[in-house]
C-alpha cells in the first residue's frame, strides 16, 4: 500500500499492473509441442504434418520426407541463428520443427565449454556443468517465444530412453523418459504447452510355459497424460491416447473449445455412479461446484478417473 501511496503522491504514471489492464477468457497463442518417443516410431513424420512446417536439425531425420529445411546445424549458434532468421526475415512458414533437442544439447554444451575455458561439460565440477546449460536453454526457449509472438507454432522433437526412477511411494521402476540430462529435460517439459509420448501399441502375452512376450500390430499412437511408464501432460484436455497424426492432434486440441458442456457432465455424471458409494456424493458436489467451466470440469474428470483407477488395482 505504501508504495502505491507514494507513487500517486509523487505523480508517476500508472505501471503496467492495473486493473484496468485485466483481460479475461482463453488466448488462442501458436501452439508449444514437445513430442519424444521410440527410435523410428514417426517423430518427423508427425511434425511434417503441422502447418507450413519448417526443420532445423542437428541429425538427418528428415532425409526421406519432401519437408523444408535450413541447413543441417553444425554448432550451437547454427540452431540460434535459424530461429533468428525465422524471427527477422519475412516468410510463408507457420512452424518450427527443432529435429532433435537431445542431438542438439553436445552443441550447447561444446559451445558453453569453449565459452567458459572447460574441457568438458563434466570439468565444471559436480552437476555444475549442467546448471550452466540451463541458462543457455533458457534463452533458446526464450528465443522459441519470440518466434510465437510473430505467429509460429514450435514443435520440438526427442528421442526417448529408459532409464531407472526412483519411486518415493514405493519400489524402483524402468520407465521412459526424455533422453537429456535430467534438469535440461525438466525445463524443457515445464516449457511446453504439451508433453507427447510416442510409442508403438504392444501387447503383451504368456505363451504356454508363461513366458512373457511383447508383440505390436504396427499401429502408433501418442499418449497425452502422465503414466509410471512415462512422462506427459497437456493444456488442451486432450484424450489420453490418439493416432500418431498431426492432424488427429490439432483436431483433439482444437475440439476442446467446442465441448458441450452438458455432454462432458452427462459423461462425469457416467462416471461419477462408478465410484465407490462413499465418493459419490463428494465427486457430485465438486461436478456442481464447477458448473460448466471447461477447466474445472476438466478437474473433476482427472480426480473422478484417479480414483476409479485407484479401485479397480484394490479389486484387482
Amino acid at each position: 500500500m505504501a508504495l502505491t501511496q507514494n507513487a500517486s503522491l509523487s505523480g508517476a504514471p500508472p505501471t503496467r499492473m492495473n486493473l484496468g489492464a485485466v483481460v479475461t477468457g482463453r488466448r488462442a497463442q501458436p501452439m508449444r509441442v514437445m513430442l519424444y518417443g521410440v527410435e523410428g516410431v514417426g517423430k518427423s513424420s508427425f511434425a511434417a504434418g503441422a502447418p507450413a512446417p519448417i526443420f532445423l536439425g542437428a541429425e538427418d531425420g528428415t532425409s526421406e520426407l519432401d519437408v523444408h529445411r535450413l541447413p543441417m546445424a553444425e554448432e550451437w549458434q547454427d540452431v540460434l541463428d535459424g530461429i533468428h532468421v525465422l524471427q527477422t526475415e519475412k516468410h510463408a512458414y507457420r512452424t518450427l520443427v527443432v529435429d532433435t533437442v537431445d542431438w542438439a544439447e553436445p552443441l550447447l554444451w561444446k559451445f558453453i565449454c569453449k565459452r567458459d575455458d572447460q574441457a568438458s561439460i563434466e570439468g565444471y565440477g559436480y552437476g555444475k556443468g549442467y546448471v550452466a546449460a540451463l541458462d543457455e536453454w533458457r534463452f533458446f526457449l526464450a528465443r522459441l517465444d519470440g518466434l510465437r509472438r510473430v505467429g509460429m507454432h514450435v514443435i520440438l522433437l526427442a528421442h526417448s530412453w529408459i532409464k531407472p526412477f526412483a519411486n518415493p511411494e514405493g519400489d524402483n521402476y524402468d520407465r521412459y523418459e526424455l533422453k537429456l540430462n535430467n534438469k535440461a529435460a525438466g525445463l524443457l517439459k515445464e516449457w511446453a504447452d504439451c508433453v507427447l509420448f510416442a510409442n508403438y501399441e504392444t501387447f503383451v502375452k504368456k505363451n504356454d510355459k508363461k513366458q512373457v512376450k511383447g508383440s505390436d500390430n504396427g499401429a502408433r499412437f501418442i499418449y497425452t497424460e502422465r503414466r509410471a511408464a512415462y512422462d506427459a501432460k497437456n493444456r488442451y484436455g486432450l484424450p489420453p491416447q490418439l493416432p500418431l497424426s498431426w492432424d488427429d492432434f490439432a483436431a483433439a486440441a482444437a475440439a476442446r473449445h467446442a465441448d458441450d458442456p452438458a455432454k462432458v457432465r452427462a459423461t462425469l455424471e457416467a462416471l461419477i455412479a462408478q465410484l465407490p458409494e462413499d465418493r459419490r456424493a463428494r465427486a457430485g458436489a465438486a461436478l456442481e461446484a464447477a458448473g460448466e467451466d471447461p477447466a474445472k470440469l476438466a478437474n473433476v474428470r482427472n480426480r473422478v478417473n484417479a480414483t476409479l483407477e485407484l479401485s479397480s488395482e484394490k479389486g484387482a
